[in-house]
């Protein structure tokens, strides 16, 4: 073959080379190799334990393995980081929590921006907390619970999981629509948390719905309201706060799925597709349930837009309350 001909054959395949990429990335032909879910918790996470129980039936769907990276710790912001800076070809997504929006705020440095840089799949849970109290204060309602503690100010200690946690930071809203003078005490943990106001060190505690509901229908604590923005279905007959005297009042934890900002759009919305299609199924809507949750499953936009809403409102509260994570 003349120097000519190669050179003319060499050229050829490189034309051809765009062509072959772009038909590569035709959604027909994705995904042909396993994906990876990061999870930002350990093993054992309400995250984790969302992401195991969607990921065989995703992997179901999608005709390839989906395959879970637990990388936690600061609060996330690994797993965030590491997702905002991951190709973004589909191979890569992310199973969040609440924090992917507040901690740009609760941290000093962090490098990923929760509107720009992620890209919204959907959002899978919402996880309520509920307003408990030691059986020992002598209160039956949110109102009656605000004239105790102004009737005895720097007096009345609430309990938390963690500066920053979703608890907190219902406490630390509650605090300012209130005006209300409250003693708060951070544990490590919402396990410790609630063993404190089971003992009496403290008095009250907005916890997670999945331990606290147990505990109310023991009769260790009381529970008073929930902080959902309508009454769940975990408690039917528990009167939100926002019904309580304090409208709009809403603060919860949550978890759903991201993706790196450039993913292409009809990958997204596939992964939306089939996800919010298995959190729908009704056994899938039992089991959630039972793990205190309420499942949501909206559009990329409606999660997208649900992000910037929770950053910038809890963006406001931390401000106002000077919280600094630990």
């Amino acid at each position: 073959m003349s120097h000519l001909i190669r050179r003319r054959v060499m050229l050829g395949a490189c034309c051809l080379l765009p062509l072959a990429s772009a038909a590569a990335a035709q959604p027909g032909q994705y995904p042909d190799k396993p994906i990876r879910m990061i999870v930002a918790v350990p093993p054992g996470g309400p995250a984790d334990t969302l992401s195991r129980l969607v990921s065989p039936k995703l992997t179901e769907a999608m005709g390839q393995a989906i395959v879970i990276d637990n990388r936690a710790g600061a609060n996330g912001n690994i797993a965030y980081e590491m997702t905002a800076r991951a190709v973004p070809d589909g191979y890569t997504f992310t199973a969040v929590a609440a924090g992917v929006a507040i901690n740009p705020s609760l941290y000093r440095e962090v490098k990923y921006d929760p509107v720009k840089d992620l890209a919204a799949i959907t959002q899978g849970i919402s996880v309520p907390n509920i307003l408990v109290v030691h059986p020992s204060v002598p209160v039956q309602s949110v109102a009656d619970l605000l004239a105790y503690a102004k009737a005895r100010p720097g007096r009345l200690v609430f309990a938390s999981a963690g500066n920053g946690t979703s608890g907190h930071l219902a406490l630390e809203q509650f605090r300012l629509e209130a005006k209300a003078d409250f003693i708060h005490v951070p544990y490590k943990g919402g396990g410790p948390a609630l063993t404190e106001v089971l003992g009496g060190q403290a008095q009250a505690l907005f916890s997670i719905a999945l331990t606290a509901i147990p505990q109310v229908k023991a009769g260790r604590v009381r529970a008073l309201a929930i902080t959902s923005a309508r009454r769940s279905a975990l408690a039917p007959d528990l009167p939100t706060v926002a019904e309580s005297g304090f409208p709009g009042f809403e603060a919860i934890g949550w978890f759903g799925w991201v993706a790196p900002a450039k993913m292409p759009n009809e990958i997204v919305v596939r992964l939306n597709r089939e996800i919010v299609r298995i959190l729908n199924l009704p056994e899938m809507q039992e089991r959630l349930k039972q793990l205190g949750s309420d499942p949501v499953g909206n559009s990329p936009a409606e999660f997208g837009a649900f992000i910037k809403s929770e950053h910038d409102k809890w963006a406001k509260v931390i401000r106002q309350a000077n919280i600094r994570a630990e």
